[in-house]
């Protein structure tokens, strides 16, 4: 499966100055780590955020948001945006600020 390379661009720009940042293929589309901890990534045109259990419930209420699920079993604390709900720079950053927190604050690997 292809992913947004236009998406990953965009992404890679917000976080390649963070220390301990990597990026890897999987899930058939390209994930982004802190440290060895995925912090979000991209399948097709979705972007795949991880944020965690503390406010899953809240976010997946905002617009363009749905659980994370490849297998049939949804991923708690992991969230899929949809192409727009990430349209606008502002939109996108909010986004991985909030993957970046979380993944800052998980044990490296």
């Amino acid at each position: 499966m292809a992913y947004d390379e236009g998406l990953a661009q965009r992404v890679r720009e917000l976080l390649e100055e963070e220390h301990g940042f990597d990026e890897k293929r999987m899930f058939g589309g390209i994930g982004f780590l802190i440290y060895g901890n995925m912090a979000c990534g991209i399948i097709g045109d979705d972007l795949i955020v991880r944020v965690g259990t503390e406010n899953y419930e809240d976010l997946l209420r905002l617009p363009h948001v749905r659980k994370f699920d490849l297998t049939g079993r949804a991923m708690r604390g992991w969230l899929m945006i949809s192409p727009e709900g990430c349209e606008t720079d502002e939109d996108l950053s909010g986004w991985i600020d909030r993957c970046l927190d979380f993944a800052l604050s998980l044990p490296p690997k």
